[in-house]
């Protein structure tokens, strides 16, 4: 393989993964998963770094996916204590939660459909106590 396909190889790979992370972030509303698109995102940007830096056989491309790696570690700290603190106050990590925090006078942004209200918790069975036999109901015809 010469080295101009395999460097479109990676190229490619790392537009997809960049698109999948961009299609996730977008499309969720929840916390963690937005949080992981954006990781999955900043990962494909240091893929095609990396792919270029070899191609063209300097460091520059790896130095830039270190810093890139850094932020990442950057993020997740933030992105773990957002997702707490909404969970602790809110109870969800729907991100359409936050309206409180937008700009004065800005309007609340509505979504097009709600979320679903959360089902009802089931209570657990009651089990008889060890030892003791259950009371048979008694059958027709029977005395």
């Amino acid at each position: 393989m010469t080295p101009l396909n395999l460097l479109h190889n990676y190229l490619v790979v790392g537009a997809i993964l960049f698109a999948l992370g961009m299609v996730g972030f977008l499309a969720r509303r929840n916390m963690i998963l937005m949080f992981l698109c954006s990781e999955m995102m900043l990962q494909g940007v240091a893929l095609n770094l990396v792919a270029f830096s070899r191609y063209h056989g300097n460091l520059q491309g790896q130095v830039f996916t270190l810093f890139i790696i850094a932020v990442a570690a950057c993020e997740a700290g933030l992105a773990l204590a957002l997702v707490f603190m909404l969970y602790r106050t809110r109870k969800s990590l729907d991100v359409s939660l936050w309206q409180d925090i937008r700009e004065v006078g800005e309007p609340p942004i509505a979504d097009g459909e709600p979320l679903p209200a959360p089902p009802e918790p089931q209570g657990f069975p009651h089990l008889i106590p060890s030892g003791r036999e259950p009371s048979k109901p008694q059958e027709a015809g029977h005395a």
